[in-house]
């Protein structure tokens, strides 16, 4: 059989089961068994399959995974975000469109912080946007900037979805949580920028009221409180990977361990605390996982039919830029994160890409860090972006959900943006990878 007709039959199958309901985990499950069937021996593939993921899935290189899970959950429990949002609020003064900046600096926060988009996306709507529809914001400036400033937190480690991209892509994790950080920040400075610019332009979006000065110490004072203990935090995932003295699974237990400690310094430690995020990290680990093991299963399928071989010589073979055959896959993952889950689109389409990518001769770490904000787009892209039913289930009642997609789109398109910026300029993400020491 020609590899392009299996290629169909096996991707055109996973996507006809997706869109019948069937759970993610099971779509990849069930065209691995069939297809093991008819392509991989019969019941003696299956033998062989299992064996193959079982050997995929107990790798020391998941572990930051569980980890960062574990963080975002204490986190999320303890209940440290309002006093975050506090401190920092201090130092905005009277720039238009102040708590809008404030859901950008919250989100940047919270990225180092849950490394849940999710998460950060309740987190933020339920506490700032009461808030700002008290305020008198108008729905563009009161959702959106929450909307796009929750995917901070993918591009931010301690980032669960850049682990999973790392392991599925077979991409080096800690340099892939290096290489997303300027991105990341680089997101956060053109969100900044459109909340000051377009508040100023439209003041009727974000009418400007008095807050009453603040002193210096006023504003140092919960800050080293409230903020300064993160920045603690973030070095013992961050730092410690750049200075070399840690790997990246050491580097997520640093972070987990600081993260328990933060908590107990604030008085929310305590046994319930542990309880709800063990067991909220072991559901999401025990999803996370029935999803990997289906899509190295469906990766290794498509690599045994050929399927994989054949799509890589067909797509270095096209009379086009090597850069255009990138921008094209780039192209489809926006496609399919108008319709489909990121967690998904990584586990169909880097089977895939990355054979593409190493093809083709370009940096995968440099790659992995556009397809993440590639994936920061999809959970704000109508019409089934995840992110913004997440903010309706928080919003006022009155909020429709064309209330939510009119104001998510700026923020796509500046996120197309970061993607262009990172595209043309790859040191953006290949600076600080290049500073690690190991």
């Amino acid at each position: 059989m020609e590899w392009w007709l299996t290629f169909i039959i096996i991707f055109g199958s996973l996507i006809l089961l997706m869109l019948a309901g069937l759970p993610i985990a099971f779509c990849f499950m069930l065209i691995n068994v069939v297809g093991v069937l008819v392509w991989w021996g019969g019941t003696g593939g299956l033998h062989q399959l299992v064996s193959s993921i079982f050997s995929s899935l107990a790798v020391f290189a998941l572990l930051p995974l569980l980890l960062f899970i574990l963080m975002g959950e204490v986190m999320y429990h303890s209940q440290t975000v309002p006093a975050m949002i506090e401190a920092l609020d201090k130092w905005l003064g009277r720039l238009p469109g102040r708590l809008g900046l404030l859901s950008v600096g919250a989100g940047t926060l919270l990225g180092a912080l849950t490394g849940n988009t999710m998460a950060a996306a309740a987190m933020l709507g339920s506490t700032l946007v009461p808030e700002m529809e008290r305020r008198g914001y108008q729905k563009p400036m009161s959702l959106g900037p929450i909307l796009g400033s929750a995917g901070l937190s993918a591009m931010i480690p301690p980032s669960g979805l850049a682990v999973l991209l790392g392991f599925l892509g077979q991409i080096s994790i800690g340099k892939l949580l290096m290489a997303i950080i300027v991105p990341g920040l680089l997101m956060a400075g053109l969100y900044a920028a459109y909340i000051i610019t377009r508040c100023k332009l439209q003041p009727y979006l974000a009418p400007p009221y008095v807050t009453p000065p603040t002193s210096l110490v006023k504003k140092l004072l919960p800050t080293m409180r409230h903020i300064l203990p993160i920045g603690i935090v973030v070095f013992l995932v961050i730092g410690v990977i750049i200075l070399g003295v840690a790997t990246p699974s050491e580097a997520a237990a640093s972070g987990a361990v600081g993260t328990f400690v933060l908590a107990a310094i604030q008085g929310k430690f305590g046994w319930k605390l542990v309880k709800k995020a063990a067991a909220s990290t072991a559901s999401t680990s025990t999803m996370i996982f029935m999803i990997i093991a289906g899509a190295l299963a469906y990766s290794q399928l498509l690599a045994f039919t050929g399927a994989t071989r054949g799509l890589v010589e067909f797509s270095t073979g096209l009379p086009l830029p090597p850069i255009a055959i990138i921008i094209g896959l780039q192209l489809i993952v926006v496609i399919l994160g108008m319709f489909i889950e990121q967690s998904a689109i990584m586990m169909i389409t880097l089977p895939m890409f990355m054979p593409v990518v190493t093809a083709l001769g370009f940096n995968p770490v440099w790659f992995g860090a556009i397809y993440l904000i590639n994936m920061v787009l999809g959970g704000i892209s109508p019409p089934f972006g995840l992110t913004m039913f997440v903010m309706k289930g928080v919003a006022p009642p009155d909020t429709t959900m064309g209330d939510i997609y009119r104001a998510a789109m700026p923020f796509v398109y500046i996120d197309l943006i970061a993607m262009a910026l990172v595209t043309a300029f790859p040191s953006l993400a290949l600076w600080l990878p290049g500073l690690m020491r190991a």
